[in-house]
């Protein structure tokens, strides 16, 4: 490789030169899951998050050409405002799928693709896949090999470059002009962790929706020859240098590039919320079962947490009892509430109605956090540890391991499916029995599929 270029065309070179064959069949099935789920975290959000209704009804008043789905709402808008809508209900129930070291890929680079692919008709199954295993695979790239101290949202501010990656193969780019769109996305690459961090705001359910716009207008823009910008990772003023203080590992980015998918890796979440908090969930649920504890017995519920989660527990009151459903999925003390309090953790436990259930207010007011650095998000998410101590004085502890959807755990294709069909049947307007059936089929055998717009008609 010539090291003369900046990263930004290596990069494109990759994304251009892609072809399915080249795929591993972990990344094939890495990407088809991925839609699958990403489809369906997208629909329940249209019937399960009030505050995507806003969003969906400004850009209906916009009108445009009807090129591409609002998926759960039904009817088309141009493939930038679909992207948008789209984008921000794939990520509003934190459901959506994450890398193994945190942070999430697939609810930028899912809705993008498909409106790009809707707009031009005639994407092939395999031209699809093939997209969102590039996607998959630089966004593991760039999130691991960059010097990141959790003040950038790397979801958004990585998710721009990644997804731009799969929407210019979607489009059919050329290496100049899939360079030139990454350098046009990074007016659009940004964000900071304090939309995670802070509370009351619908925006922390929503960035992935502002990432997917700009990721369809960059590649439609670099399509109609706008040009981009050289130097755009490794330059003086460039992404690397402002965003992580010259902090990156540009021969890991460089590693394997094109022969091994890091989309295989991508894990699926059992539960609808922040993905620091599964590990707590499971640790709760599991204690219960294997002591034989029962809601009434427990007096207090202790948390063990690092320097991330500790924020998911400030402000404590306002935590153990959120106002809003974004606020709920991440809110450790709430969340913790309702695995105790149900014993489980259902796509219905959080609606409008739970934030109001006594049972789990009461519940998430017994839980109280207790700072361990051993507990710290250094790079692989920790496993969470919590103590449960009952009425009558007894202590119970356990370590949140092996917990569904981990790389210990995945979940198979077929858990996946029944996610689907229960994220479906929640959206605003579910889906045909028949399309609920076949989606996953379709999906499952997407590299027959000619024309990938059949999977949008099947769940309208």
């Amino acid at each position: 490789m010539n090291d003369d270029l900046d990263l930004c065309h290596h990069f494109a070179d990759f994304v251009a030169g892609a072809r399915y064959e080249d795929l591993s069949p972990d990344a094939i099935e890495g990407a088809k899951k991925t839609i699958l789920d990403t489809l369906g975290v997208t629909l329940a959000a249209s019937g399960m998050e009030p505050a995507v209704r806003s969003l969906v009804d400004l850009l209906q008043e916009g009108g445009g050409s009807p090129e591409s789905t609002v998926l759960g709402f039904g009817g088309k808008l141009p493939a930038i405002s679909a992207a948008f809508a789209n984008g921000a209900m794939a990520h509003c129930l934190d459901f959506d799928d994450q890398t193994p070291w945190g942070a999430h890929a697939a609810s930028s680079i899912v809705p993008s693709v498909f409106a790009l692919a809707e707009r031009m008709g005639g994407v092939s199954g395999k031209r699809l896949l093939t997209a969102v295993a590039i996607g998959q695979d630089l966004f593991a790239r760039l999130r691991c090999n960059v010097g990141w101290n959790q003040n950038w949202n790397l979801s958004s501010m990585v998710g721009a470059f990644s997804a731009t990656a799969s929407a210019a193969h979607v489009l059919g780019l050329s290496a100049g002009q899939t360079a030139h769109a990454l350098g046009i996305a990074s007016q659009q690459s940004c964000g900071t962790m304090e939309v995670i961090f802070a509370t009351g705001s619908d925006l922390r359910g929503m960035y992935a929706g502002f990432t997917a716009k700009g990721v369809v207008i960059a590649a439609l823009l670099a399509q109609k020859g706008i040009t981009g910008i050289n130097t755009l990772f490794e330059g003086k003023a460039g992404i690397f240098n402002v965003y992580f203080g010259g902090k990156y590992d540009r021969e890991k980015m460089l590693d394997g590039l094109g022969e091994q998918f890091l989309g295989g890796t991508t894990l699926y979440k059992a539960w609808p919320a922040v993905g620091n908090s599964h590990t707590y969930i499971h640790a709760v649920i599991e204690l219960m079962k294997e002591q034989g504890i029962a809601a009434k017995d427990i007096e207090t519920i202790r948390t063990f947490v690092g320097d991330f989660t500790y924020t998911m527990c400030t402000p404590l009151e306002v935590r153990r009892a959120p106002k809003t459903l974004v606020d709920a999925k991440m809110s450790l003390p709430f969340i913790v509430g309702v695995a105790a309090s149900k014993g489980k953790v259902d796509i219905a436990d959080f609606s409008e109605a739970a934030l109001r259930d006594p049972e789990v207010l009461a519940m998430a007011a017994k839980v109280v956090p207790v700072q361990d650095p051993d507990q710290n998000w250094t790079f692989k998410l920790p496993d969470g540890r919590i103590e449960i101590v009952t009425r009558n004085g007894q202590f119970f502890e356990r370590l949140g391991n092996n917990i569904p959807g981990s790389q210990e755990a995945p979940l198979d294709w077929s858990r996946l499916v029944d996610k689907f069909v229960s994220c479906v049947s929640v959206a605003a307007v579910p889906p045909s029995e028949s399309g609920i059936r076949r989606v996953p089929e379709m999906v499952q055998a997407l590299e027959g599929v000619d024309d990938v717009t059949e999977v949008i008609k099947a769940l309208v």
